[in-house]
């Protein structure tokens, strides 16, 4: 595995933040829990481990990067789990947590350098959370 330079570190993780904190944008501009600076710090987060993986790797230590990577998921469905609240018939925050989730991916394949993937990753969650539309609160309750 090839070491990682500086300028490729912090190329990974700006991507990380900017697309992460792009989906921040949105949510926060919905007045939702989880703003520009949560999603920003949940991609970056998940971004410095997935380059860390890669360093441990690169070092020759037996690391399992996939085994590494798929560690960050519970501590996301952590996180998403505290957006969501219940209140009487109703469940609200679900979208903010599944957008926290797609942020900690983006996060990943960013600090895994697959910006191809973290940008279209981006612009589609974006187009489910502007052009998808929500249902009236009668048609939820059905």
């Amino acid at each position: 595995m090839t070491e990682l330079s500086t300028l490729d570190i912090l190329v990974r993780l700006l991507v990380a933040g900017l697309l992460s904190a792009i989906i921040g944008f949105e949510r926060e501009a919905h007045k939702k829990p989880a703003g520009m600076r949560t999603n920003a710090l949940v991609g970056l987060g998940t971004a410095v481990v997935a380059i860390a993986s890669i360093k441990l790797a690169s070092y020759g230590e037996s690391v399992d990067v996939s085994r590494l990577l798929s560690s960050i998921l519970p501590g996301i469905g952590f996180i998403g789990a505290g957006t969501i609240m219940q209140s009487s018939a109703s469940v609200r925050g679900l979208t903010t947590a599944a957008s926290i989730w797609i942020v900690a991916a983006i996060g990943i394949t960013s600090g895994l350098g697959m910006y191809d993937l973290a940008v279209i990753g981006t612009i589609l969650t974006l187009v489910a959370l502007v052009a998808l539309p929500r249902l009236p609160e009668e048609e939820k309750m059905k």
